[in-house]
């Protein structure tokens, strides 16, 4: 069966730069002063935080259904018969359920796997899912797989505080009421736990004692050589490096990187946010 591999913009790539892969995508939405914008094609990341540092209350939607249903109408003129998507999770987007919908009404079969977050770890899925279908893997294989990964991967944000999440309501109510307590450096997860619902996993009073107690959690939870750790952080690079410096000290060869924290996220946790997301990548 022809099948198209899917994602969307909560990666943070475009769609050009995923299709150079073979991936297609459907960008997210970033709205302010009442207009939308195609996320990674009519606003950038570092766009985005350069208004909110000039005050701009920003908004992320799901893709618009028209971009949805057009890129998934010419995937259909084009033969294809099937749809394979890992979007951004279900907890923070409503934008599996409106690309289900797209390919009931077209006559489409619709696969997909909900990574319960987004990022790294998002691409890495959909090109792996892409791989091993390439290999003659059937969906039951690629799904076992992704599940494999799902079950490996976290992510944690360090926000400087919780006004943005509380105003985006994408905190679990716990992790709403710690909003109004002062000097709580906030630990939040968001996961296949947390069912892609960003929940409270400690409180600190200090961003490098948030740090410190990441490693903790990451340690527990057996992170080795094998994982990719990401620090994506919120327009603030120097803070990224430190909490690089001390991941590199703990985990010395893990695979390591630091990115911008995407948009879709980045809106909502406020500028200075720190984030790691770590998973355990497949053997080739």
């Amino acid at each position: 069966m022809k099948t198209a591999f899917v994602t969307d913009s909560g990666c943070g790539k475009s769609v050009e730069q995923l299709m150079a892969d073979g991936i297609y995508s459907v960008p997210l939405q970033v709205s302010y002063d009442g207009k939308n914008f195609h996320d990674q094609e009519d606003i950038t990341i570092d766009e985005a935080y350069a208004l909110m540092k000039d005050g701009k209350m920003l908004s992320t939607s799901l893709p618009s259904l028209g971009k949805i249903e057009e890129l998934f109408s010419k995937l259909k003129e084009e033969g294809y018969e099937r749809i394979f998507a890992v979007p951004i999770c279900s907890g923070l987007s409503g934008t599996i359920n409106a690309m289900a919908m797209c390919c009931e009404q077209l006559g489409i079969v619709f696969e997909y796997v909900d990574c319960h977050v987004t990022a790294v770890v998002q691409e890495y899925m959909i090109k792996v899912a892409k791989a091993l279908f390439e290999d003659s893997k059937s969906m039951e294989e690629i799904k076992a797989v992704l599940g494999r990964i799902v079950d490996t991967t976290n992510t944690i944000l360090l926000p400087n505080d919780l006004q943005h999440l509380k105003r985006g309501g994408r905190l679990t109510p716990l992790a709403a009421t710690l909003g109004g307590l002062l000097k709580i450096k906030p630990i939040l997860k968001i996961n296949q736990e947390t069912h892609g619902k960003i929940d409270v996993a400690d409180k600190v009073r200090t961003m490098h004692r948030a740090m410190d107690n990441v490693i903790e959690i990451m340690k527990k939870e057996h992170v080795d050589d094998s994982y990719l750790i990401t620090v994506a952080h919120a327009d603030d690079a120097k803070e990224a490096d430190v909490y690089m410096e001390k991941i590199k000290a703990a985990f010395p060869n893990a695979k390591h990187q630091i990115i911008k924290l995407v948009s879709v996220v980045g809106v909502h946790t406020g500028r200075g946010c720190q984030a790691v997301q770590y998973f355990k990548m497949i053997k080739d």
